[in-house]
This record gives structure tokens, C-alpha cells and sequence, in this order.
């Protein structure tokens, strides 16, 4: 299965910002073709490519603008990227509460849900929980939001409910992340977010939404939370986000994913 993948962001730079961003898929990722174009009122930008935790590749301008920032990036994805390694040091930080994934505010109700569920069970029963009590309604919930608030609200968008899954999992001991992907299916188009569990000494992927079929998504960026994923971060003077596409196809059909079913994301 190839997956096409592309986005266009435009944004305005009010005056002199550094811009990092988190669009191109993971490093372990078998790219036919690949493509990053910068500019800033139509002029090239060069972008210098920096390699963060499990493969995530950011391209960071500096001291960009006064101006209009264009990005364009694609890449074709061949085949499926290699298991993702698990290391003692992943074991300790995706245990740990982190901004958005509060598990040390929810370890009552994660023991009061999931008493005597271990592994495989207690995973896939967080995700069918949330996914069954938590409203995907676009635009419901603030980037501020956290694991806790979508709990109480029980509304908002995919980040919300990977984050409320990750907290509740580390709140019943099991390590687990967060990952930016490229989702083919998935409708209306955008980034996507999903958990990532460690389940039987690998990491399995989880989409409480269950808006696209997992085994065609393609790894963005790995970390704690939204906070460590951001498709674009920038610091300095204010930067204005406009016009934004993202694609995603898979050739020659999407997949079906059966949720009973464990999956590893390529």
C-alpha cells in the first residue's frame, strides 16, 4: 500500500519570528518521493532539518518576516515503517502526568472504570470507553484543553480524545503517547492525532474516534502530548495562521481496520 501525503499552510508573520515546523512524516518512514517548499513573499526560504525523539523530523527557519510564509510539503510513504523501538526511558516518561494528559488527577476514576482489566483488555477497554462517551464535535474544545476538561465536557476533536485515552491509561500504570499522522479516510481531512500504548513489550496504536482505518496512517511526530506534536510552533513576534490543506490518499484502496485487532503504526 502507498499512501500520498501532502499540506499547504500560508500564515503572516507581523514582524520577525522563528517558525519550526512538524509536517514531513517520520524518519523511519520509506519515502518514494519527497518534497518541502518554504517561501516568504514568494522568495525561497532555506529550512534546516533537525531530528527530535522516535524519528520526528522538524524543519526550523530563523528570523523570518515581516511577510507572507508559504509551506508546501508532500511525500509519497512506501510499504510499512519498522516497529517502533521501545526503550527503559520510554517506559518511565509515558508513565508520567504530562500538560494535557493529567493521569495523576484521574487515577479514581481510571481504578473505578477498569478494575481487574490488564494489557490488551484494560487497552482496548480505555479506548471503547472514551470512544463511546466522548461527542467528536469539531471546534468544541481550546487548544488549552486538557485530559480532565474533554472528561467533564465530554466533546471535542481527535487530539481530546487520544489525550483522555493516554491519561487514563497512565493513570492505570501503562505507558502511553501521543502521535501526529497522516490519515488517509479520514473526513473532514486534517492532521490527526492517536495514542500509542505499550501492550506486550510494542507499541499499538489507538483511535478512539476510529475516523480513518488505522493500518494507512503514517507517522508524523512522537511525544508526550499535543505539546511535543504541534505541526507548526513559533517564537518571536505574532504569527497569523490562514489558509491550511491537508491531504491524504491511499493507493489502491484504504484498509479496513477491524478494531479488535492490535496495529502497529508504519
Amino acid at each position: 500500500m502507498d499512501r500520498s501525503v501532502s499540506c499547504h499552510l500560508e500564515a503572516d508573520i507581523e514582524g520577525v519570528a522563528d517558525v519550526t515546523l512538524s509536517v514531513a512524516v517520520a524518519a523511519d518512514a520509506e519515502r518514494a518521493e519527497e518534497s518541502l517548499a518554504v517561501t516568504l513573499d514568494g522568495r525561497p526560504v532555506p529550512a534546516t532539518e533537525i531530528l527530535d525523539d522516535h524519528g520526528t523530523r522538524l524543519h526550523h527557519l530563523e528570523r523570518l518576516g515581516p511577510g507572507r510564509l508559504r509551506v508546501d510539503y508532500a511525500a509519497t510513504v512506501t510499504g510499512t515503517a519498522p516497529a517502533a523501538p521501545v526503550t527503559p526511558v520510554d517506559l518511565i516518561r509515558y508513565v508520567r502526568p504530562s500538560r494535557y494528559c493529567e493521569s495523576d488527577q484521574l487515577g479514581a476514576v481510571a481504578r473505578a472504570e477498569f478494575a481487574g482489566l490488564h494489557d490488551r483488555d484494560l487497552v482496548d477497554a480505555v479506548s471503547s470507553w472514551v470512544g463511546s462517551r466522548v461527542a467528536y464535535i469539531s471546534g468544541s474544545s481550546r487548544p488549552t484543553d486538557g485530559a480532565v476538561t474533554t472528561l467533564l465536557s465530554r466533546q471535542g476533536v481527535c487530539r481530546d480524545f487520544a489525550h483522555l485515552v493516554i491519561a487514563l491509561l497512565r493513570a492505570c500504570d501503562v505507558p502511553a503517547r501521543l502521535v501526529s499522522v497522516y490519515a488517509p479516510g479520514l473526513a473532514p481531512m486534517d492532521f490527526h492525532a492517536v495514542a500509542e500504548a505499550h501492550v506486550g513489550g510494542e507499541w499499538l496504536a489507538l483511535d478512539a474516534t476510529c475516523l480513518a482505518p488505522r493500518p494507512a496512517m503514517v507517522r508524523i511526530a512522537t511525544g508526550r502530548d499535543a505539546a511535543d506534536t504541534a505541526f507548526l510552533t513559533t517564537a518571536g513576534d505574532a504569527v497569523r495562521m490562514g489558509d491550511m490543506e491537508v491531504v491524504a490518499v491511499a493507493d489502491p484502496t484504504l484498509p479496513i481496520d477491524d478494531i479488535t485487532q492490535a496495529v502497529r503504526l508504519g
